[in-house]
C-alpha cells in the first residue's frame, strides 16, 4: 500500500494516477483531522508531497510512530539536499528514504509526463516513480533536490529576466506581441512565450518559486537572489498565490515602468545597465524600497493590521507568533501544544526565507504563567539546539486572543544575499 501525504495542486493528480495505475492508496491531508500515524501505518512506501521544508518535517515526525520498518518514505517536495539529509536523520534506520522532486506542473502531473529526479537507492520504488514521468536516477540521497534546485536557479531568474524585458519594452513603446515572436526565434523563445500571456490558472505558485530560490541560495548566486527579491516584492502586492508569469503583470504595472526607464536615465551603470540597489532589495520606482514585508502562504494569514514578518537587507524581524489557526481560533489547550504550533509556523517563515533556526540571533518570549516554563522549554530545546541566540523570556497578564498561553517574536540574520 502506498500513503501519499499531501493534496495540494500537485499531491492529488499525482496520487490519482497511482490509483489508476492500480496501486491501493491512502492519500492524507491537514485539512482532514486525519492524524498522520494512522495514515501511514500500513503503508510500504511514503509520499510526501508538501510545501517546504519545515511542513515536510512536521509531518514526518507525526508520522514516526506509524511508520513499519522496512517500509520507504519518498520525498518529492522542492526542500533541497540539506533538508534530505535531515530527514534521514529523523528517520528510524529500518526506514529506507529516497529523495524525488519533480520537475513539470499540474498538466504534467496529470498526464503523467513529469521529470522525476531521483536520489538514492529507487530500486524499491523505481516502478512507482514511472508512474508520473521519465525518471532520473542521479546518484546517492540528496542528489535529486540538488538537482532540482539548480534547474530552478536557472528557469526562474529566467524568467523573471524576461519580465522584466517586457517592462522594459512597454516603458519604451515596443509592442508586446512584435517582442515575443522575435524572442521566439531565441533560445528564450520558449519561456518567452509562457510570459506573453500570463497564466490565469496556477501551475507553479509564485511564493513556491520565491520559496525555491531561498533554498537554493548561496553567496555567490547574484543573479538569483536579485531575482528571488523581485518575486517577494511581487509576493508583498499579494500576487504570491499566483502563477509565476504573473510576475510580467506586476513589473508591467507603474512601478515596473518606472523602473524600465530609470535603466536609460542618470542612474544608469555602464553599457546601460541600471545600478543594482543594495543587498539585492526591490526597486519601486526611482528608489529602493528598504523594507520587504513577508505573509508566506503556508501560514496562516494575518489580520491585515501586521505582517508576519518584514526584510531588511540580511536582516528578517518576525511578529510576535501565538497558536492560532487559518480561522482565527486557539490551537491547543497546554503550553505543549500551543508552543509547538508556534515553533512550526517560524519554521515556515524561516524556511520561506532560506533560513534555519540557527540563524536567529534573537528570541523574545511572552508568557502567561510561568509555571508552564518547563513545558516551553522542552518544545523550544527540539527546534534551538547547540549555542542559544540571544533570549529574554517575560511573564505577562495576558495576551491579545483570550486561552493564549504564549507569543514569540524573533530577530534573524538572513543568509548572505
Amino acid at each position: 500500500m502506498i500513503a501519499f501525504l499531501g493534496q495540494g495542486r500537485m499531491g492529488v493528480p499525482m496520487a490519482r494516477r497511482l490509483v489508476e495505475a492500480g496501486h491501493k492508496v491512502t492519500t492524507w491531508r491537514r485539512a482532514d483531522g486525519v492524524p498522520v500515524a494512522a495514515a501511514v501505518e500500513q503503508a510500504e512506501l511514503v509520499i510526501t508531497m508538501l510545501s517546504d521544508p519545515a511542513a515536510v518535517r512536521e509531518v514526518l515526525t507525526a508520522a514516526l510512530p506509524g511508520l513499519r520498518p522496512g517500509a520507504t518514505v519518498v520525498e518529492m517536495s522542492t526542500i533541497g539536499p540539506e533538508a534530505v539529509r535531515e530527514l534521514r536523520a529523523l528517520l528510524p534506520p529500518t526506514v529506507g528514504l529516497v529523495d524525488a522532486p519533480v520537475l513539470g506542473s499540474v498538466g504534467p502531473a496529470a498526464d503523467g509526463t513529469l521529470t522525476v529526479l531521483a536520489g538514492g537507492d529507487v530500486s524499491g520504488c523505481r516502478e512507482v516513480l514511472s508512474v508520473f514521468g521519465k525518471v532520473r536516477e542521479l546518484g546517492p540521497l540528496g542528489s535529486g533536490a540538488a538537482m532540482k534546485l539548480a534547474v530552478m536557479s536557472a528557469l526562474v531568474p529566467a524568467q523573471v529576466l524576461l519580465a522584466e524585458t517586457f517592462a522594459y519594452a512597454r516603458a519604451h513603446g515596443v509592442d508586446r506581441d512584435a517582442l515575443a515572436n522575435v524572442l521566439g526565434a531565441t533560445p528564450l523563445g520558449a519561456l518567452a512565450e509562457r510570459l506573453r500571456t500570463p497564466a490565469q490558472e496556477t501551475r507553479y505558485a509564485l511564493a513556491h518559486a520565491a520559496k525555491d530560490l531561498g533554498l537554493a541560495a548561496w553567496p555567490e548566486a547574484t543573479l538569483a537572489t536579485a531575482a528571488r527579491a523581485r518575486l517577494q516584492e511581487a509576493q508583498a502586492a499579494g500576487l504570491g498565490g499566483h502563477d509565476l508569469t504573473a510576475i510580467a503583470t506586476h513589473l508591467t504595472g507603474p512601478a515596473g515602468e518606472a523602473a524600465a526607464l530609470s535603466a536609460s536615465g542618470p542612474a544608469s551603470g555602464s553599457a546601460g545597465v541600471p545600478a543594482s540597489p543594495p543587498d539585492g532589495e526591490p526597486a519601486s520606482g526611482h528608489a529602493a524600497r528598504r523594507t520587504v514585508p513577508i505573509n508566506p502562504p503556508t501560514v496562516p494569514q494575518t489580520n491585515g493590521a501586521y505582517s508576519h514578518a518584514v526584510r531588511v537587507g540580511d536582516m528578517l524581524y518576525i511578529s510576535g507568533q501565538a497558536a492560532f489557526d487559518e480561522r482565527g481560533e486557539v490551537v491547543g489547550e497546554t503550553m505543549a501544544e500551543q508552543a509547538e504550533h508556534v515553533f512550526q509556523v517560524i519554521s515556515r517563515i524561516l524556511a520561506d526565507q532560506g533560513a534555519r533556526w540557527e540563524d536567529v540571533a534573537f528570541i523574545r518570549s511572552y508568557l502567561t504563567d510561568f509555571s508552564d516554563l518547563p513545558a516551553y522549554r522542552d518544545v523550544r530545546r527540539r527546534y534551538i539546539t547547540g549555542t542559544p541566540p540571544a533570549s529574554t523570556t517575560v511573564e505577562v497578564s495576558k495576551l491579545f486572543m483570550p486561552g493564549l498561553r504564549l507569543e514569540v517574536d524573533l530577530i534573524v540574520a538572513l543568509p548572505h544575499r
